[in-house]
């Protein structure tokens, strides 16, 4: 008798249906697994062999072979414990067929039986729904996760012998409900805190309401990181969606078990590896830009990155996705991010200071100022100087009130207002789009031709400065963009 059990592999952000088959027959007691499996597969012949053992179950002393189709594509991870393992069982009488049937198992298996989590299982889980699986059954822990998709039953165990017993149905475990998701801004950083800086506040504001990239270029001390991490408190809250990318993408990382329900905040340090903020590897993991998707790449001194890496930022930021092609394949992930960075104006930093002297030469600044690149800069939304705040304003008690919840209502009002008139944020809309949504006056119009044929322009950045003037429109109320806008979305390109 030859027994199918229905499990899935992570083909990078996305998954592929794999069928176990096993055959049991006379012969001297052998376990053999085909069918490309890696090294974490085939060590599972021994955990599956002492996890039916200590489960009281009979484990089979015949010739023993399991197939994982389709055989030419390359099946890893632990997670395809469980499927052997109810193969087997299935295929020694201990289980019938059509019990089995419609079903997509999935989880590691200790031991004595238990059930560990695995990563990646909402693409694991996308793929049972996408192929007419009505059940997943897979680790408790990652139960949550799975839930957040709609027209699947997800049905959490710990256990090995619980699986069975469900299956028997002498013991029926309940599906795990869709919880109810609370979109919390959970941030030890206030803007309210923040000293002086109206400017650089205000920049805040209209980058967090349309989505846009940010640089803050200034002398050391003067705030620019502490600015930068009061932004996901400003940030809308996620959608269901957002929601549910981002945990796609921080489980088939490994990041989190749970249901991420807050704006991803990224700060690598400037030593991290191309890999590691770019996305691959042997087995394609995602970057630190795709796990940033639907929130923030903070990049603190971002001319210290190496090049390479930098540079390897202009697609992702002009397409929202990244694609990786290896030796093993190739995979796309999403990067929808906001890159926020700072930078000193030169190596010592004090360039333009009007308090300490700069004691740089004149190529050493230069030298410093050319690690970002023209292109890079280009897309780059808002630049933005930050200056010095004054002994008097930063150790005396802060008179303002608190600000902060009338800013956020303003973005999420602009940001709502950008959602129902373009179902995208301004940042995102394409050359096209921008011309139907950006209606100027005849006076806003020949300013912005003015400053482009002055400032000598290029594409990117006109079209960068309309979508941030559009911003500043929705940010105060102007149905069509106005000079005003136009001015301040001026202020923030330097090149």
């Amino acid at each position: 008798m030859i027994a199918r059990v229905l499990t899935a592999v992570t083909t990078g952000f996305d998954s592929e249906l794999v069928t176990v088959e096993c055959d049991t027959t006379r012969g001297l007691p052998a376990f053999n697994i085909v069918g490309l499996a890696d090294k974490a597969v085939g060590e599972s012949r021994e955990r599956v062999r002492a996890a039916i053992a200590n489960s009281e179950l009979n484990f089979p002393a015949k010739r023993i072979t399991i197939n994982l189709a389709p055989a030419n594509l390359a099946k890893e991870g632990s997670h395809l414990d469980l499927p052997i393992a109810i193969s087997l069982l299935c295929a020694s009488g201990q289980l019938r067929q059509k019990d089995l049937d419609g079903i997509l198992f999935v989880g590691e298996l200790s031991l004595n039986g238990e059930i560990r989590p695995v990563r990646g299982v909402i693409s694991l889980a996308e793929c049972a729904r996408r192929n007419g699986c009505e059940t997943i059954v897979l680790p408790r822990e990652n139960a949550a996760q799975a839930a957040l998709l709609d027209g699947l039953n997800v049905v959490g165990v710990t256990t090995l012998t619980e699986v069975i017993l469900h299956l028997l149905d002498e013991k029926v475990i309940t599906p795990t409900a869709k919880s109810v998701v609370e979109n919390i801004n959970n941030t030890s950083h206030s803007i309210d805190d923040v000293r002086g800086q109206e400017s650089a506040k205000r920049a805040l504001i209209i980058a967090a309401a349309g989505h846009h990239n940010l640089l803050f270029t200034g002398s050391p001390g003067a705030g620019k990181t502490m600015l930068a991490r009061t932004l996901p408190e400003l940030l809308p809250p996620l959608t269901t969606d957002e929601i549910f990318e981002i945990t796609k993408i921080y489980s088939l990382a490994g990041e989190t078990d749970d249901v991420i329900t807050t704006r991803p905040f990224r700060s690598p340090h400037h030593t991290a590896s191309f890999v590691a903020l770019i996305g691959g590897g042997t087995k394609i993991k995602p970057g630190e830009i795709s796990l940033a998707h639907h929130g923030v790449l903070f990049l603190d001194e971002i001319p210290e990155f190496p090049r390479s890496s930098l540079e390897a930022l202009r697609q992702p930021l002009e397409d929202r996705t990244v694609s990786i092609s290896r030796a093993s394949g190739k995979t796309t992930y999403p990067a929808h991010f906001m890159l926020v960075a700072t930078q000193n104006p030169c190596p010592c930093g004090y360039y333009g200071d009007e308090k300490r002297e700069c004691t740089c030469t004149q190529q050493m600044i230069l030298n410093y100022q050319k690690r970002l690149s023209g292109p890079l800069l280009d897309r780059i939304d808002m630049i933005v100087p930050v200056a010095r705040v004054e002994r008097e304003k930063l150790f005396t008690e802060n008179p303002c009130k608190p600000q902060a919840d009338e800013w956020k209502r303003q973005i999420k009002t602009a940001r709502d207002t950008q959602i129902m008139r373009q179902k995208r944020p301004n940042s995102a809309l394409t050359n096209k789009q921008l011309e139907k949504v950006a209606q100027l006056d005849t006076t806003a119009k020949n300013l912005l031709s003015t400053a482009a044929e002055r400032l000598n322009l290029s594409a990117r950045s006109y079209f960068k400065i309309l979508r941030v003037a559009r911003t500043i429109a929705d940010l105060n109320a102007h149905e069509n963009i106005a000079t005003d806008d136009i001015a301040e979305a001026l202020r923030y390109r330097q090149n």
